[in-house]
């Protein structure tokens, strides 16, 4: 089979291996999609401190059983695999708190992933609930973009998205456009789209049509936008420590912000006015990935309309085409792109 391996930074190659065998409470899926993100970018450019090359990359993964060691599950299944893999058994886990297990594990990191025609799931991933069967009528390369809705889904329920609410997202990313048309999933008043590129920020506003597009004086055009008043959440959907200052200032009283993008270990460190956290009674949160019960919630959101993904898949490639895949992505020039080995 195929599989693209990462070897070092810069190094991602496309290299024939065996299939891989099925353990006891393993399945192994034939991949029909794994879709990319930034993070498959970082690594491919930087490498990670979790993975061991060489490795097969991909965490977005949806596909259909072919091999079943584990009760319930059967050739055939369609199913689509979570990225992050808690242990279940640790004290955050046990207070209901997966998504800041640990003792995490993930896959393409950890464990081989999903650029490659085949891969088999932990049983570790079974033990915790992470294989979802995918609902009739929705495609394997939907049923990918589970996975990053489902952080999506946790970064708004900890910042409270909810009825009533403006919302800004700042980064017009594909995580970007989940998390606008997740809010208004959730009842937002008006939800508005910021990025300072303003190509990426008109095919992003084109699909998911925000109350208003930013791309330059975002908190003068915010403050105008709102009265003055600022917005109730903000959400900053870009690695930039800039976006996470201006959150800050933006937000209404009793705002909600969420740091959803990590910034560069290298610069983690920002500006905060922590009288205006004080004083207007601020509520600052991070977002740290999903949990298996966030991608099952998302299956679902998916299956029922409330958040459609279909149309945010602009790109499709095969699996010899990754590097072209990954270029992609760097350069910002489609929403979603998915390989669909």
């Amino acid at each position: 089979m195929k599989v693209a391996r990462f070897h070092a930074p810069g190094d991602l190659r496309v290299e024939e291996a065996p299939e891989p065998v099925t353990g006891p409470g393993e399945v192994k899926i034939r991949v029909r999609n794994c879709s990319t993100c930034g993070t498959d970018v970082k690594i491919y450019k930087h490498g990670h401190h979790h993975i061991d090359p060489p490795r097969v990359m991909g965490h977005e993964i949806a596909g259909e059983i072919v091999e079943s060691a584990a009760p319930g599950w059967a050739p055939g299944d369609r199913v689509q695999v979570i990225a992050a893999i808690p242990c279940g058994r640790c004290a955050e886990c046990a207070r209901g708190r997966m998504t800041v297990c640990p003792n995490q594990e993930s896959m393409g990191y950890h464990y081989d992933g999903g650029f490659a025609e085949f891969l088999t799931v932990p049983a570790k991933v079974l033990a915790v609930a992470g294989l979802n069967r995918i609902p009739d009528g929705v495609g394997f390369a939907e049923a990918s973009v589970a996975e990053p809705l489902a952080c999506v889904l946790n970064g708004q329920e900890l910042a409270r998205v909810g009825p009533g609410d403006d919302v800004v997202i700042m980064g017009s990313g594909p995580i970007g456009c989940l998390h606008v048309r997740l809010a208004r999933a959730r009842g937002a008043a008006r939800v508005f789209l910021a990025d300072i590129n303003p190509d990426r920020l008109a095919m992003a506003a084109t699909l998911v049509r925000p109350d208003a597009a930013i791309h330059t004086d975002i908190e003068e055009q915010v403050a105008k936008l709102t009265d003055g008043r600022g917005a109730d959440v903000i959400i900053t959907a870009a690695a930039a420590g800039s976006a996470q200052e201006q959150a800050i200032r933006m937000a209404a009283r009793q705002g909600r912000i969420s740091f959803f993008g990590g910034l560069p270990k290298d610069n983690p460190i920002i500006a905060c006015d922590s009288n205006l956290v004080h004083y207007r009674e601020l509520t600052i949160v991070g977002a740290n990935g999903s949990s298996p019960a966030h991608n099952a919630r998302a299956l679902d959101l998916i299956a029922t309309g409330a958040v459609p993904v279909a149309d945010l898949i602009t790109e499709r490639l095969p699996l010899t085409d990754i590097l072209a895949a990954i270029d992609t992505v760097a350069r910002g020039a489609a929403i979603k792109v998915t390989i669909e080995p």
